[in-house]
C-alpha cells in the first residue's frame, strides 16, 4: 500500500482529495491526509513533486504501432529534402535482394515537393519503392512498383481508390485511398506489401515511442489500425513485460473473423482488443473527406473520396455488431457520417449498449449530432487540428463548416461522450498540446476557427481522460482519479485551470505514472 499526496488533485468526478492511497495498480481511497494516514498507517508515503495531479491522458485513437514500424522499416521523419530521401531509400534498398519491397515513411509532400514515380525510379528500378505520406491515405511509388500492383492507367484503381497523372498522362505514381490500402493491408489471404523487420526490433522500437509518449503523460492509447502483425508485436511487449503504457487495439476489418476473436485477453487492463475499424472516406486535413456539398478536394473530386461501398459496409458493419464487438468507422466529412449513422441506426436496439465509435467525426451540424446522441454512437474527433489545420481546414470547406469542425463543444452539450485523439504519428501526440487547440482553436497565425466550439479546460481534460475511457469501454476503470479505478495519472509543473489558456502547451509534464508507479519523471 502507498498514499499519494498531491499538490492539487482533479480526479475528474467528485470532490478534490488530498492524496489517493493505492493498493497494487488500484486506488483503494481518496481523502484527506489525515484520514488516509489514520487508515493506512503502515503505507508508504510519497509527496509528488508538482502544481497538478490529472488523470493519466488517454489518446483514443493514434497509430504508434506505425510510429514503431517506421523506425524498423526506413524512417523519413527526418529527412528535410529529397536528397536526404533518395539516400536513405537506397541504403536500404542495397541491403535486400532485387525484388523486394523498400518502405519509406512518413513523408509531407507539401513540406518537400517533387516526389514522384520518376524521383523514386532513381532510387531503384530493381526493387518496388514505397513511401507513405503522412496522413496514411496516400502513398507514392516507384514505376517497378506500378508494375508489380498492375497500376497502368487510372482506370485500374480499384473502387474507392485514385490513381492520379502527371503532365504527360503518365501515371505520377501517387495511391489515394484503396489504391494503396489494399495492398498494405490486403486481409489474411494475400501477402502484404510492407515488410516489417525482425520481432524483436519491432518491440524494441515500440519500446521507444512508448517511453516518448510516457514523457508527455500519456498513461493509455487506442492503436487504431492492427493488423496480425501489429497485435503480435503488442503481445510480445507485454510477454517481455515492456508494455507500459495500457493499450487498446481496433483490429482492421480485413482480418475480422467473429469464431478466431480471442475469448480472453492476456491482460485485459494492459492489452484488449477494443473493436473492429473500418475507413469510410478520405482525410480531414487532406481534403478528400466525403461531404454532402461540393468543395475543392485534393484530388479534384467534386466532394472527396468513398473508399468503401455502401453494400459492403453495410454488411461489414452489421457483421461485426452481430458478433457482439465493437464498430471503429473512419468517417470525417458530413456525408460520410449521415451513411455511418444509417447503418447504425437500422441496427437492433441492443447495438447501442456496444458504444460503436465514429473515428474522426470531423464535419458535423446539430441534426447529425442529434442523431449521433440518439444512437449511442462515441465520435472521437481530432484534439489538436484546428490549431495545426486551421487555416487548410478554412481553405478546404468554407468558414461554415470549419466552425462546426472537431465540434467537442456542441457534441459535450447534446450529452455526447467524446473520446481525445491525435491521429499520431500524423501529428505530435502531445495532450497538452491538444488541449490548449480545444481551448483556444487557435491556430499558430492566430486564426480562430469556430470560438463557438472552445471547450473550458475541465471540459477539454474529460475529453482526454474519462471519454476516451468511455471509447473503449473502460470508463469504470480509467480515466478518472476514483476509488476502485486504476492509479493511472500524470503531474504538471503548473495548474491547467490558472495559466493562460494561450500557453496550456507550454506547461511541462514532471511525471507519469501507471497503476502506481512512476514509469517517467523529469
Amino acid at each position: 500500500m502507498k498514499i499519494v499526496s498531491g499538490p492539487r488533485i482533479i480526479p475528474m468526478e467528485g470532490p478534490e482529495p488530498e492524496a489517493l492511497a493505492v493498493d497494487g495498480e488500484w486506488i483503494a481511497a481518496a481523502g484527506t491526509r489525515s484520514e488516509l494516514r489514520e487508515r493506512y498507517p503502515d503505507a508508504e508515503w510519497i509527496d509528488l513533486d508538482g502544481a497538478l495531479v490529472v488523470p493519466g491522458f488517454n489518446d483514443a485513437h493514434c497509430h504508434p504501432s506505425q510510429a514503431a514500424l517506421a523506425r524498423v522499416r526506413v524512417d523519413l521523419s527526418g529527412a528535410t529534402d529529397r536528397e536526404a530521401v533518395r539516400t536513405a531509400l537506397r541504403t536500404r534498398a542495397a541491403t535486400v535482394p532485387p525484388g523486394e519491397w523498400v518502405v519509406g515513411q512518413p513523408i509531407n509532400e507539401r513540406k518537400l515537393a517533387g516526389v514522384d514515380r520518376d524521383f523514386l525510379d532513381t532510387v531503384s528500378t530493381e526493387h518496388p519503392v514505397v513511401i507513405i505520406q503522412y496522413t496514411f491515405h496516400r502513398a507514392v511509388v516507384n514505376s517497378r512498383a506500378l508494375e508489380v500492383l498492375g497500376y497502368r492507367t487510372p482506370a485500374d484503381a480499384p473502387p474507392g481508390g485514385e490513381l492520379t497523372v502527371a503532365a504527360d498522362g503518365r501515371l505520377d505514381g501517387w495511391m489515394y485511398e484503396r489504391a494503396w490500402l489494399d495492398p498494405w493491408l490486403p486481409g489474411p489471404l494475400t501477402p502484404s506489401i510492407a515488410p516489417a523487420g525482425e520481432a524483436a526490433a519491432q518491440v524494441a522500437a515500440l519500446r521507444e515511442v512508448n517511453a516518448e509518449l510516457h514523457q508527455v503523460g500519456i498513461t493509455s492509447y487506442c492503436d487504431a489500425i492492427v493488423t496480425p502483425l501489429e497485435r503480435e508485436m503488442y503481445t510480445a511487449a507485454l510477454r517481455a513485460g515492456q508494455l507500459i503504457p495500457r493499450v487498446s487495439m481496433l483490429l482492421w476489418h480485413s482480418w475480422f473473423d467473429p469464431d478466431s476473436w480471442p475469448a480472453e485477453q492476456p491482460d485485459s487492463t494492459h492489452l484488449q482488443l477494443a473493436g473492429v475499424k473500418l475507413m469510410l472516406d478520405g482525410a480531414f486535413s487532406g481534403g478528400t473527406c466525403l461531404c454532402r456539398h461540393p468543395y475543392a478536394s485534393a484530388t479534384g473530386s467534386d466532394n472527396g473520396l468513398q473508399v468503401l461501398g455502401d453494400a459492403d459496409f453495410a454488411e461489414t458493419v452489421r457483421a461485426v455488431d452481430a458478433a457482439g464487438r465493437r464498430v471503429a468507422v473512419h468517417a470525417n466529412g458530413d456525408l460520410a457520417i449521415a451513411k455511418v449513422l444509417d447503418v447504425l441506426e437500422s441496427l437492433p436496439a441492443r447495438s447501442s449498449r456496444r458504444g460503436h465509435r465514429i473515428e474522426h467525426c470531423s464535419i458535423v451540424d446539430d441534426a447529425l449530432i442529434a442523431r449521433i446522441r440518439d444512437a449511442g454512437v462515441i465520435p472521437v474527433p481530432f484534439g489538436p487540428f484546428i490549431a495545426l489545420f486551421g487555416e487548410a481546414v478554412s481553405e478546404f470547406y468554407g468558414p461554415e463548416r470549419a466552425g462546426m469542425a472537431c465540434a467537442h463543444r456542441s457534441l459535450r452539450d447534446a450529452g455526447v461522450q467524446v473520446g481525445g485523439s491525435s491521429d499520431f504519428p500524423i501529428v505530435p501526440i502531445d495532450p497538452l498540446l491538444a488541449l490548449q487547440s480545444l481551448v483556444t482553436r487557435r491556430t499558430a497565425d492566430g486564426l480562430v476557427v469556430g470560438p463557438e466550439q472552445r471547450l473550458d479546460v475541465l471540459d477539454a481534460l474529460a475529453v482526454y481522460t474519462a471519454g476516451s475511457a468511455h471509447a473503449t469501454g473502460e470508463a469504470a476503470i480509467k480515466g478518472r482519479l476514483t476509488p476502485g479505478r486504476l492509479a493511472d495519472f500524470v503531474v504538471l509543473d503548473a495548474d491547467l485551470t490558472a495559466v493562460d489558456p494561450g500557453e496550456i502547451a507550454s506547461v511541462g509534464v514532471r511525471s507519469t505514472w501507471v497503476g502506481g508507479n512512476c514509469v517517467w519523471s523529469r
